[in-house]
């Protein structure tokens, strides 16, 4: 069998004998024979199908690491692997172009306290959170005033205390004056002092090192609702009779969902769904997700913990909400809808309507 040179071997690839000799390096790409007086690489023609693969997946811009993995799969396997790859950078892309339309319109002088009605808007609120039917104490915290909604659902030995922590941090923003171009720094800022309360609730060394919680809030500016949200905590918003939920979930089981790994049915009984890879608690990763919502008269937004979310079907929320005009009233059937299927969890909601201002 004839070698072929780095130099030829390079062409056939489409890689350079620089990206050759890293990845030779890596362990990715091992060149059939080594001269060991010289170091001179030479390559069989056979490697030229796992070069050239290695070369597509770097267009895709799969990390070297990953590219490693996906070169020892067999090709079905393989296929799943950049199948799951490819799902998440679409993500992540969605993600990202959120947030390009925001700086966009900031940054070309939209104006984002400018009401897109004639008439000027308020919320009308209610907050409720219930222990459940299972458990022995509430580690949730809802709140809702007439600028700031917000739920927040705890975990740990000091899971209450936290979620409490975190939503106290955030009640300084119903009073302070924010300006409109700087709302989601200002969301930003109170989210740092929301995550130091939280490491304030137990010191290290202490027994309750592991305490946190979600966070999933909303900011009123009289036009728009400012999003923050870190967690499994979702926010829907009934708008035209139709209900979106306006937040992705931060837990192992979604992202499993977003590769393509794992069905939403099948993630409804999953072992792990309740596990976050995202949260405000020591170690966690608290990278929230930040957004702008335009608002308009007859909006209805639902804030709550996965204790409903995670037993209610869609269709009955979105037949509450629908269906059950004062705010007060709706909390407390989507709570009794969470206790009537077994309360298994503590059950937190917010709902808020945007409604015009008398």
């Amino acid at each position: 069998m004839e070698l072929l040179t780095i130099g030829a071997f390079a062409k056939a690839s489409r890689l350079s004998p620089k990206a050759l000799r890293l990845y030779d390096e890596l362990g990715l790409l091992t060149p059939a024979r080594v001269d060991p007086d010289t170091g001179y690489r030479r390559y069989a023609p056979q490697q030229l199908e796992q070069a050239r693969l290695v070369a597509w997946l770097r267009r895709l811009g799969m990390p070297l690491a990953r590219i490693r993995r996906v070169c020892a799969l067999e090709a079905g396997e393989a296929a799943g692997e950049i199948r799951a790859y490819w799902a998440r950078v679409e993500a992540d892309t969605a993600a990202r172009r959120d947030l390009a339309a925001f700086l966009v319109d900031h940054l070309t002088g939209k104006d984002p306290t400018m009401s897109r009605t004639t008439a000027p808007l308020a919320l009308r609120y209610a907050a409720l959170s219930d222990t459940g039917r299972v458990r022995a104490s509430n580690q949730d915290t809802a709140y809702a005033g007439s600028r700031l909604l917000a739920v927040a659902d705890g975990y740990g030995g000091a899971g209450a205390p936290a979620s409490a922590a975190a939503v106290e941090a955030l009640r300084s923003l119903e009073t302070e004056t924010v300006p409109a171009g700087d709302l989601l720094g200002a969301l930003e800022d109170a989210l740092g002092r929301a995550e130091q309360a939280v490491h304030g609730v137990s010191a290290p060394g202490d027994d309750d090192t592991d305490a946190g919680t979600t966070l999933t809030a909303m900011l009123w500016t009289g036009s728009q609702l400012a999003l923050v949200h870190i967690g499994d905590s979702r926010v829907h918003l009934l708008r035209d009779g139709e209900l979106f939920q306006i937040t992705h979930d931060h837990t192992v089981v979604q992202s499993l969902i977003d590769e393509g790994r794992l069905t939403p049915e099948e993630a409804a009984s999953h072992p792990q769904r309740s596990l976050l890879l995202r949260a405000l608690g020591r170690g966690a990763d608290s990278t929230p997700d930040l957004r702008l919502h335009d608002a308009r008269a007859g909006d209805r937004y639902l804030l709550c913990s996965d204790g409903l979310s995670t037993v209610v079907p869609a269709g009955d929320v979105h037949r509450v909400l629908s269906g059950t005009p004062e705010p007060e009233a709706a909390v407390r059937a989507l709570v009794g809808l969470a206790n009537a299927s077994g309360g298994p969890d503590n059950v937190s909601c917010v709902v808020a309507d945007v409604v015009e201002q008398p």
